[in-house]
């Protein structure tokens, strides 16, 4: 399957689609209820722990740096390595950074890399159609189908006891040995990262109140905000925002969230080019990953860094 040209396969998806997207989960489902309710509810539960505690006592320049490093890190973990490296392969680079970025991306608590990929690959292929892992525009019309689609979109899907088929959407994944070896141990990660910033704010501090604030903030508020702003790309972007570029899907691209996403709501020009390493295509579109893919390249540490030219663009502007 080619993953950065799927388009074409979606103007007869409804007619051919494939019955095998997805895997019988019956011996999983335990597994993967815990899972998704732990992934939602516990940074939930610290963020809520977080912000009373900071209403008392203020927040430490320590526990917001924790914060501001470690959100830096799992969310760049998922936007350059779960969704621009691994889902799309726009550049290529060494062994041990691919690895550092499938760890950073597993910290972020979203599922293992080969599950994330095979979602994202299986949004692209059928994006806004039945088989998209997380549209919402497949949720009824009016007020009360948009709420429900927005609701899905963003968290709804999550507890679906449904898998996608990652021997069918990401077959190359496990054939790769370092990818599959950083999968097998996920768990590890997703406790690394949270044990890391509780065990560096408590040597800092030398107290058990800033082991337990550094959990909070490095660990449980980081993990809510890279959910919450992956999870927007999903749903306020298939909604809100304005449409450039020519795609069979409803994305969109969202100023608002360019930060916070650190780039990825642009999210109607990922669609149009899905192989581009940038996604801020215009000086004014900040692409904070785009921009540290394009240090990398500067120190040779990535290469073969896929860019869009002038006349593919023109080409599938809407005007």
């Amino acid at each position: 399957m080619n993953i950065n040209n799927v388009e074409p396969a979606k103007q007869s998806v409804v007619a051919h689609y494939q019955p095998k997207i997805t895997i019988d989960s019956s011996s999983l489902s335990t597994l993967y209820r815990i899972h998704a309710y732990g992934i939602v509810v516990l940074p939930i539960i610290g963020l809520i722990t977080a912000v009373l505690l900071a209403l008392n006592f203020g927040i430490s320049p320590i526990d917001f740096s924790l914060f501001l490093i470690l959100w830096l890190l799992s969310g760049l973990g998922i936007e350059v390595g779960f969704h621009r490296y691994l889902s799309h392969r726009s550049f290529q680079t060494s062994t041990p950074i691919r690895v550092l970025l499938a760890i950073f991306g597993s910290m972020a608590g979203q599922g293992p890399p080969i599950y994330w990929v095979a979602n994202h690959r299986r949004h692209h292929q059928y994006s806004d159609v039945i088989g998209d892992t997380h549209s919402p525009h497949l949720h009824g019309q009016g007020f009360w189908g948009r709420i429900q689609g927005l609701w899905y979109a963003h968290f709804g899907w999550i507890f679906d006891l449904e898998l996608t088929n990652t021997y069918l959407f990401a077959k190359d994944l496990l054939r790769d040995g370092a990818i599959a070896k950083v999968n097998q141990y996920y768990y590890v990660w997703v406790f690394l990262g949270l044990a890391l910033p509780a065990v560096v704010g408590g040597i800092l501090t030398g107290s058990i109140i800033g082991l337990f604030t550094g959990f909070l903030w490095g660990g449980l508020v980081r993990m809510f905000v890279v959910h919450q702003t992956t999870y927007a790309v999903n749903s306020i972007c298939h909604l809100y925002g304005n449409r450039p570029f020519k795609s069979l899907d409803q994305s969109t691209n969202n100023f608002w969230l360019a930060i916070p996403t650190l780039g990825g709501s642009w999210h109607n020009n990922h669609h149009a080019f899905p192989d581009s390493a940038i996604n801020g295509l215009k000086w004014w579109q900040v692409d904070l990953s785009g921009w540290l893919l394009k240090a990398m390249k500067t120190l040779g540490l990535i290469w073969d860094v896929k860019t869009i030219s002038l006349e593919r663009i023109e080409a599938k502007k809407t005007a």
